[in-house]
């Protein structure tokens, strides 16, 4: 069901962009919009693991160094059928985790060392399966094409605002030009990006699901995700917004509004469907 939400999410971003793309912009100022959008997100995805590993100043580590972290990647790497990734630890007392990585074959699972010393064995399983999960799926390929359609809709309206704004330019009423373009400029941008959340949330459900079907235990992960969002809140992450989707749960606090914009489903809910699996 996620997935097919995933899809349908995914060609909805799509189809604003070429119909936005066309009203504002035409055809020509659609493909730059796309080929500098891509170029920017394909320089992060082909180097994400690098950039991220390096922001958070993780340090590598192995079966000799961190022998139940590894062993419990190793096992579960094994089990999904993926190459061992690998492996490292951020000096971090706030508890949480990622995957990145281009594909399985260059994918990397790092921890902090709070999460290392707050969960249990199978409370850990279930968070490094999480993240294999998104590994597995290709997540990092979903999120870097999601970004890449809607960052070129947002460079595209900044384009067109520009040239109205400077030169008085635009399309003509029929073709979106006037009030109507500037609105679209405004709302299609937002509209974007709450798309492109929606896609990142779905992925952590699927990622959720996925990691429980692998341990087989969906009570053990549906404990860390709470023992997690407590931790979090005790001890905050000094963590980048950029950043924020790619941790097991959101580093960054914030409900009411903020919530719209928010990378990770809610919590609670990702633990009611956790128990609704162990329940059958």
């Amino acid at each position: 069901m996620n997935f097919v939400k995933t899809v349908l999410l995914m060609g909805l971003l799509t189809g604003l962009f070429v119909w936005v793309g066309d009203m504002l912009g035409g055809r020509s100022g659609m493909i730059i919009a796309l080929v500098l959008a891509a170029g920017m997100n394909l320089l992060s995805y082909w180097f994400s693991d690098k950039i991220v590993l390096a922001m958070y100043r993780a340090q590598p580590v192995d079966p000799v160094s961190a022998p139940r972290l590894y062993a419990i990647v190793e096992r579960l790497a094994r089990r999904r059928n993926l190459p061992t990734p690998r492996v490292y630890v951020i000096a971090d007392p706030a508890p949480n985790a990622f995957a990145t990585g281009r594909n399985p074959q260059h994918a990397v699972v790092a921890v902090t060392e709070g999460i290392v010393r707050l969960l249990s064995e199978e409370e850990l399983e279930g968070v490094i399966a999480h993240e294999l999960s998104h590994v597995a799926n290709r997540d990092m390929l979903i999120g870097a094409i999601a970004a890449t359609m809607a960052g070129a809709l947002m460079i595209l309206a900044r384009i067109f605002a520009y040239s109205t704004f400077f030169f008085g330019g635009g399309r003509d009423e029929r073709d979106g030009g006037g009030l109507g373009a500037l609105f679209m400029v405004i709302l299609a941008p937002i509209a974007a990006l709450l798309i492109q959340l929606a896609i990142s949330r779905s992925r952590e459900y699927q990622a959720d699901a996925s990691a429980a079907e692998l341990t087989g235990n969906p009570l053990g992960l549906a404990r860390a995700l709470a023992k997690l969002q407590h931790g979090n809140e005790m001890v905050p992450m000094e963590a980048q917004p950029a950043t924020a989707h790619m941790f097991t749960v959101s580093p960054l606090t914030g409900g009411g509004i903020l919530s719209l914009f928010s990378t990770h489903p809610p919590i609670e809910d990702r633990i009611a469907r956790l128990q609704r699996m162990a329940m059958g």
